[in-house]
């Protein structure tokens, strides 16, 4: 007998590093789960362009949702997690409108952590509601668990001492705060609040992007622990890490490729702040002259300081194109007295494909959640530079409890790192006592992340929980 087929729609917040999880999260239910996926991309032309290329199923059909205009709700200094919000608040029309026009209208709504709004939307087209939060579960435990705080901590949590108590989970330090709540006047802060009230409220479940041993007291605490359940009453599914596959892009003749072959076996540090991620001026001088000191081979991808102030993801909004950079920006003399060294790449490098590469050694991230799961499936370790939202989580974890990289002494985003301290770190990484054992640390990391997201694995049947709980939800509604 003929069974209708699960058709799952997902929607995107701009920018490619949101819009990556979401195409593979929509990759993986084409190709692993036969589940036909259509994807609501509030995205730019050029995140929409990307999106093309990673997009491996011609099974996934894409649908670009207009850039709102939000000229007139939005001031200059506005953080881009606000910016971010008000536009995916402000494109519901756009998505209600599209969502209208599928025929048959897809079962099942899924949003990305900035679309939450959009949910109720799918009550209007009787369609079931999960929201996606491509972060730790760390981060989704103290977001669902933020209203509580709201309440209960007085004053800035940057002046509190102690740390801030998660049920069943890693409490959380000041300095690990994502930067949402680092000061609770701005507008970020009550947007973020929000947030995490709608994360439970206005979906049946949330998915993530992460995997058992990445964080396993948390996501047991999200299942056992009865206060935090008390909070999240919805199910949360780890479904990752879900990463971009190497040789998806065309890399003949690419000059970084062929570079990297000449180099010898785990030699080279990679260095990359990810889409959005910009240093000080200060802060690119400083990091030059530290790799240059290091003596390491490297391959830096780099772009210019922010036009205006220090902001660290002051390259959110821009396109990814390096052919109209200048490296003026970069210390006199640098690029001559390194050329043997390193290379230096203006704004884009085939990332995936680099780290995959038996040269590289090392990475030197801002631990974006995309970059740090790349690296672990490489089989590369990390000196950990945390730059916005919930990155400095994401460096404890992987310096604290998975002891698969370094970090600095300072954070990055409050004080400038000096060239003395990325001078020993990076030799550290790449030369140091430490470095064998991070090595086999990340290589056993590695495997646990084939074996979650095989057949059996707990990712994969995390997934699969998830699918027959929206097919069983589908045919008691044909009822």
């Amino acid at each position: 007998m003929d069974q209708e087929k699960l058709h799952v729609a997902i929607i995107a917040s701009p920018g490619v590093g949101h819009l990556l999880p979401v195409l593979l999260l929509a990759n993986r239910l084409v190709i692993y789960h036969n589940i036909t996926t259509t994807i609501l991309a509030v995205t730019t032309q050029t995140s929409y362009l990307e999106s093309q290329t990673l997009t491996k199923s011609s099974h996934i059909k894409i649908i670009k949702i207009p850039l709102p205009d939000t000229s007139n709700l939005l001031g200059e200094a506005d953080s881009v997690f606000t910016r971010l919000t008000v536009i995916m608040r402000e494109a519901r029309h756009g998505i209600r409108s599209a969502i209208s026009t599928m025929n048959p209208c897809p079962h099942v709504l899924i949003a990305d952590l900035f679309a939450c709004e959009s949910l109720p939307i799918g009550n209007e087209f009787h369609m079931q509601k999960y929201v996606y939060v491509p972060c730790n579960a760390w981060f989704v435990a103290l977001t669902t668990y933020l209203h509580v705080l709201d309440k209960e901590v007085e004053g800035e949590y940057v002046d509190w001492v102690k740390p801030l108590r998660i049920p069943g989970c890693r409490p959380v330090r000041r300095e690990d705060l994502p930067d949402a709540m680092w000061d609770r006047s701005n507008r970020q802060y009550d947007e973020y609040v929000k947030m995490g009230v709608d994360f439970t409220t206005l979906s049946d479940g949330i998915l993530t992007n992460t995997w058992k041993d990445m964080d396993p007291r948390c996501l047991d605490a999200f299942k056992c622990d009865e206060t935090l359940r008390s909070f999240v009453k919805v199910p949360v599914y780890d479904i990752g890490p879900l990463t971009r596959e190497v040789g998806v892009i065309n890399l003949k003749g690419n000059k970084v490729i062929e570079w990297l072959n000449m180099q010898p076996l785990k030699s080279v540090l990679f260095v990359s702040f990810g889409s959005g991620g910009t240093l000080s001026f200060k802060q690119i001088s400083e990091l030059a002259w530290g790799l240059e000191m290091s003596q390491q081979r490297f391959v830096w991808v780099v772009r210019p300081p922010p036009r205006v102030g220090n902001a660290s993801d002051g390259a959110f909004f821009s396109a990814r194109n390096g052919s109209d950079i200048t490296l003026d920006f970069l210390p006199e003399g640098f690029l001559t007295r390194t050329k043997e060294l390193g290379l230096v790449i203006p704004m884009w490098a085939p990332q995936v494909d680099i780290l995959n590469h038996g040269s590289i050694g090392g990475f030197l991230t801002h631990c974006g959640l995309n970059s740090v799961n790349e690296s672990i499936k490489s089989g590369v370790p990390m000196i950990a530079w945390p730059l916005y939202a919930e990155q400095t989580m994401n460096a404890t974890l992987l310096t604290e409890d998975l002891k698969v990289a370094i970090r600095p002494s300072v954070l990055p985003t409050k004080e400038v790192v000096d060239r003395e301290e990325i001078e020993k770190m990076v030799r550290r990484l790449m030369k140091g006592e430490e470095k064998k054992a991070m090595m086999d640390n990340v290589k056993l990391l590695k495997e646990s992340v084939k074996e979650a997201l095989e057949v059996n694995g707990s990712s994969y049947n995390s997934m699969c929980d998830f699918i027959n709980c929206c097919q069983m939800k589908m045919k008691s509604s044909k009822k």
